[in-house]
């Protein structure tokens, strides 16, 4: 009876002296509307006090040094984690395991999903006219876990906000808007903003479909924020009042997609070049020499532990020549022969990939999705839909799919037709890269 008593003590949980009462059993992501501030605090994030292993409890953080404790975040209780659910009790559990998330590995290895982003309201489909910016007045989305369906979490822009604005994209947790000089960085978990400074009046950013990424988590001391213009890369490293211009030598074609890959930056144009871009000692941007067996008409790249790979959308017609099938492939960039040269991969193994149809949004790799009730091999696609129960879909590599499955989007060279828009995503919180401490 003893040791029965001192086990349930063991389990039971009590919240930091200070901080925010954890809330009931599964609530993390309960329908409600965000409290907007300026800029992100301490405990502006909930925590759900469910489904976390029996590891919790004052003593045990009280005993555990700081490079125990590390050793056993990187080894195994990450391992443990099926679900956004479980991160948000872990670090729910005491300070110094909220602290040490700041030394979780790449959220492309998770081997939980990311959360679904949803726009509220139905989808608004992809336009063919002028490029035209968003109202945030009216900007809410929901969020919502593959491993909890039936919970989702609604936010919304703060009000204090500037009204008109373009979407750049998605990064690290954070909404990416410019409109004219402005620019704002929102928080998609808590709705919180940052306000960078000023950029150059003439940036062109909006009116040629620009594209943005920070190149680290919001809080780290070398982060930067990156946007694209047709002719000139913008640079603003967090914490300064000023950015710096770049011009881009790659003939005022369009950047389409960004990725961080191995501490460097890859970048991908109109006419499918690759480069790279360094920041130090000096800007610096190389066209990555490929070697090209194939002509990939949509595509994303995807970066998967120490792989690059580029997801590639082919259409094949049918006997009728109303609908048309879209196969999927993977293939994967060998940089130790030259040129270096995309190779196939018949399959994801023990992987699954999660891609935005808007190539403007971060994509992820998640290793064991058996785990969370997911499946191997698989490309879970943020869905383009009508239909509000269908917000994402999930493609087997190399099996058909129909056209209304997945819908095939045309890049043109000059207006791709997602700009301007807010769709559909796949993101990780801020607070997965540590902004939560």
């Amino acid at each position: 009876m003893a040791g029965s008593r001192r086990r349930r003590r063991g389990r039971a949980r009590v919240p930091q002296q200070g901080a925010e009462p954890l809330p009931p059993e599964d609530t993390a992501l309960s329908s409600r509307e965000v409290t907007t501030v300026e800029m992100p605090s301490k405990n502006t994030c909930p925590a759900s006090a469910s489904t976390s292993p029996p590891l919790s409890g004052p003593h045990v953080c009280a005993d555990l040094v700081d490079s125990l404790l590390h050793e056993i975040l990187l080894h195994e209780i990450i391992a443990l984690f099926n679900s956004f659910h479980d991160f948000l009790a872990f670090i729910g559990t005491c300070h110094s395991w909220r602290t040490a998330v700041s030394t979780f590995p790449s959220a492309h290895t998770f081997s939980f999903p990311p959360l679904h982003f949803k726009p509220d309201g139905s989808y608004v489909h992809p336009h063919n006219g002028d490029i035209k910016p968003i109202l945030l007045s009216n900007c809410k989305w929901q969020l919502s876990d593959p491993t909890k369906k039936d919970l989702s979490l609604v936010c919304s822009v703060p009000e204090n906000s500037p009204n008109t604005m373009h979407y750049l994209g998605c990064s690290y947790g954070y909404l990416i808007f410019s409109y004219k000089e402005h620019c704002l960085l929102v928080d998609v978990y808590t709705g919180t903003k940052v306000n960078p400074p000023k950029l150059p009046a003439s940036n062109q950013l909006g009116y040629f479909c620009g594209i943005g990424i920070l190149t680290a988590p919001l809080i780290s001391p070398n982060s930067r924020l990156l946007l694209f213009s047709r002719a000139s890369m913008f640079e603003w490293q967090v914490g300064t009042n000023f950015w710096s211009e770049h011009p881009l030598d790659i003939g005022r074609e369009r950047i389409y997609q960004i990725v961080s890959f191995k501490d460097d930056i890859f970048v991908i144009d109109a006419f499918l070049r690759l480069h790279t871009i360094h920041l130090s000692p000096q800007f610096s941007m190389r066209e990555v020499v490929i070697q090209w067996e194939f002509l990939p008409i949509n595509s994303w790249l995807v970066v998967c532990g120490d792989m690059l790979l580029m997801v590639v959308q082919s259409l094949s017609s049918s006997e009728s020549d109303v609908l048309f099938n879209s196969t999927f492939k993977v293939y994967r960039l060998n940089f130790s022969i030259e040129p270096a040269k995309w190779v196939k991969l018949e399959k994801l193994e023990n992987h699954a990939l999660f891609v935005s149809l808007d190539r403007r949004d971060p994509t992820f790799c998640c290793i064991s999705p058996e785990r969370w009730g997911g499946k191997s091999n698989c490309i879970y696609f943020a869905r383009l839909s009508d239909d509000p129960d269908e917000t994402w879909t999930a493609v087997e590599l190399g099996q058909p799919v129909q056209k209304r499955t997945v819908h095939p989007m045309f890049y043109g060279r000059a207006s791709p037709p997602d700009c301007g828009l807010l769709s559909n995503l796949w993101v990780f919180p801020s607070l997965i890269y540590g902004s939560g401490q």
